[in-house]
């Protein structure tokens, strides 16, 4: 370690070589082009060697600088996967990052945490919410290394549950009725008057290839004149449902997830009669070998409230 220049000089370095420009450095570090200039020269003096030519507006690497850059690229991200590690000794007891489709995580998840926090008040939940959660199609090529990689301890994924490596536990299944405002729903006449409305759909559920939408809603009915619905297309189920509940037209929806809604009479349901998807909501953890505690309770949790809601 004797042997090695100053740290912050070589961080310097490795962004400015890897941008190409001093500007653009200092723009990533925060700090002026001048004090990146500042460090390059005292690198250079401590080593001996030019590193860059400097030219009109930009800056150019000589063949030591190339010559070092690879292995002084991999270098820093060692060095930060080693800081990384050793951050999660700090967090390991308390902080679990979960991940879900953005419906389930604001309409189901959020509603209950105040539940998981009585049970370990030490704990800190970072939920995010994504899209990214939701399979395309069965035989799904999702892995435990790819929650790993993201940094993700537990996720609830909208899918069929195949998964090669991972032990998926089934939390809730994906049964569509539809609903809308009451003054919408009192305005329907029947089912037969349901296909000349405004039909909200969610794109999510587009997203499979067995699709779960208003056409197969309607065969289900065995309805008649569904050729041409009048469908206004939402890019997720947050957005589909604030349509909904401001009187845009009707929405397929789940009543387990918007039970706040159907108890407050914001949304009432039309015509009960479900439609079953072949799809489901499934927590998944990043490693059950390897699984922390925080991790391990909040999958627990989950799953011991999906057995609550349906009693």
């Amino acid at each position: 370690m004797s042997r090695l220049p100053p740290m912050i000089a070589l961080s310097y370095f490795e962004v400015a070589s890897r941008t190409k420009s001093f500007a653009k450095a200092a723009q990533e570090l925060n700090v002026t082009p001048a004090a990146i200039s500042h460090q390059i020269k005292a690198l250079e003096a401590y080593l001996g060697v030019e590193l860059f030519v400097r030219h009109h507006r930009r800056v150019s690497l000589t063949p030591a600088a190339r010559a070092a850059l690879p292995e002084l690229h991999e270098g820093f991200k060692i060095l930060q996967q080693a800081v990384d590690n050793i951050r999660l000794f700090s967090e390991e007891r308390s902080v679990v990052t979960v991940c879900a489709e953005p419906l389930f995580a604001t309409k189901w998840i959020v509603p209950r945490l105040h539940r998981f926090y009585a049970c370990c008040p030490e704990a800190e939940v970072r939920l995010q919410a994504s899209l990214h959660t939701v399979d395309k199609c069965r035989n799904s090529e999702f892995e435990g290394s790819q929650l790993k990689r993201a940094g993700i301890d537990v996720s609830v994924r909208l899918g069929y549950g195949d998964y090669k490596d991972l032990a998926p536990q089934r939390l809730m299944s994906l049964d569509l009725v539809p609903m809308s405002t009451p003054e919408l729903v009192a305005s329907l006449e029947s089912v037969e008057s349901l296909p000349k409305q405004t039909l909200l759909w969610d794109s999510t559920l587009s997203r499979f290839k067995e699709s779960c939408g208003w056409h197969e809603w309607f065969l289900q009915q065995q309805a008649e004149h569904t050729d041409s619905l009048r469908e206004l297309r939402f890019g997720n189920g947050l957005l589909t449902l604030e349509a909904a509940l401001s009187g845009q037209g009707f929405l397929l929806g789940s009543k387990e997830l918007l039970q706040a809604e159907l108890a407050s009479e914001k949304l009432q349901v039309a015509i009960d009669r479900p439609m079953h998807c072949d799809q489901a909501y499934y927590v998944v953890s990043a490693g059950l070998n390897s699984e922390r505690d925080i991790a391990r309770q909040f999958r627990e949790w989950l799953v011991e409230e999906a057995g609550s809601s349906e009693n």
